[in-house]
């Protein structure tokens, strides 16, 4: 994913800096190339061999080290990087970016990159709240550094409160968030349904269907990465949230169709990967009940088809997407809804296919829009959900 990609990480005085070390770890798999940059202070809590070794290239401390090609490191390295993040940020190093001193190898290095910059700052409850280094984090807010916000719980001087370095997916889910794709979907608002829903029966017993949600979370995490702003419609699920996307829960049906339709007309893409249940329990009689043997009476209504009303209320130029899971005649039955229900492309694919359907981590996906239709081999639902997205971009350009 991160193929070709450089991040620079800087390390300072915490001991939160242990975490560092798995972020690293986690940059290397993903394939990109990491450089370490870390203060002197920082090497009370970590020795620079650990990130030699995690990441095959030199760990940087010494401004003035002589071991070095010919250049000039700190401008170099700045002029690499695709991301920078300073983590843990300590009081001491967040004031120094603030007001642009450069006097060790990590500020130095810093203040010379133009790529985005992260800071995480990771500090005891009540330095983090001082008012001093809360001015200077807005400092560096002003000029540009993101910065994350620090998670609560007991710190390593016991107190407990907000000054926790976040966990290290959470400082990677910010790097993936800047650098992972080109933001070829900024701008766009995009809404995604995921997810099963249930319909009660009676306080025990509800109707429901297989859907893990899986397609619809990569879709929205797909979207994300590549720049749009999403909106993720979801059923219950097992499955942790997509980072940095407004997730609204649901339970039934009918709350799915009216945050829908709520929300759809203000929507340039709508992906409908939820699977809605078609039957919920309609009322039953008194009457019924009492000439019935049995103490179970269940008579079912439909519930609304949400797919249907998008595509009659269609915004001009909206791209509108939906799913199709079929058994038998995929390709003919997934152009009917494609046709009747008014939409732009459809994703169909075989629940008797292998690697395809409710749970798997992969998917075999056929994209069919009004002109042509796309078989495509077996892959990841992420690496499914960008095919669709490219379809997507490609009829929203005309």
């Amino acid at each position: 994913m991160l193929s070709g990609k450089t991040v620079v990480l800087g390390v300072t005085g915490s001991i939160a800096a242990y975490k560092i070390a798995n972020l690293a770890s986690m940059l290397v798999k993903l394939h990109c190339d990491v450089h370490v940059i870390m203060t002197r202070n920082a090497m009370n809590f970590i020795h620079p061999l650990t990130f030699e070794t995690l990441t095959g290239n030199r760990c940087l401390v010494d401004m003035f080290d002589r071991n070095f090609k010919y250049n000039v490191e700190h401008v170099s390295l700045a002029k690499k990087a695709d991301a920078v993040m300073v983590a843990p940020a300590s009081a001491n190093v967040i004031a120094k970016l603030a007001y642009g001193l450069a006097d060790d190898m990590l500020t130095t290095t810093v203040l010379a990159c133009d790529c985005k910059k992260i800071a995480a700052p990771a500090m005891n409850t009540q330095m983090y709240r001082n008012s001093i280094v809360q001015e200077n984090i807005v400092k560096l807010k002003n000029h540009g550094f993101e910065v994350i916000s620090p998670a609560v719980g007991m710190l390593a001087c016991r107190d407990i409160g907000e000054g926790k370095l976040p966990n290290e997916q959470v400082l990677l889910d910010y790097i993936l968030r800047e650098i992972a794709y080109e933001k070829d979907m900024a701008g766009q608002k995009v809404l995604v349904t995921a997810g099963p829903t249930r319909e009660a029966i009676d306080p025990v017993r509800f109707i429901t269907n297989h859907s893990t949600g899986k397609m619809g979370y990569a879709a929205a995490k797909m979207c994300m990465l590549r720049g749009a702003d999403v909106t993720l419609v979801t059923g219950q699920t097992a499955l942790e949230k997509p980072p940095f996307v407004k997730v609204i829960n649901i339970t039934g049906a009918k709350e799915m169709f009216d945050e829908v339709t709520a929300c759809a007309k203000d929507q340039d893409i709508i992906i409908k990967a939820a699977a809605v249940a078609d039957y919920r329990p309609g009322e039953v009689s008194e009457e019924k009940v009492k000439k019935s043997e049995s103490s179970m009476i269940l008579e079912l209504e439909k519930t609304d088809d949400i797919l249907k009303y998008l595509g009659e209320h269609k915004q001009p130029g909206q791209i509108l997407c939906g799913f199709s899971m079929e058994t038998q005649n995929v390709i003919e039955n997934s152009k009917a809804k494609l046709i009747g229900k008014n939409l732009d492309l459809i994703v169909a694919n075989n629940l008797k296919e292998e690697g395809a359907g409710f749970g798997t981590d992969t998917n075999v996906i056929t994209i069919i829009t009004g002109e042509d239709v796309t078989t495509l081999d077996i892959m990841s639902k992420e690496e499914a959900a960008n095919r669709v997205l490219d379809k997507i971009l490609e009829l929203k350009q005309g």
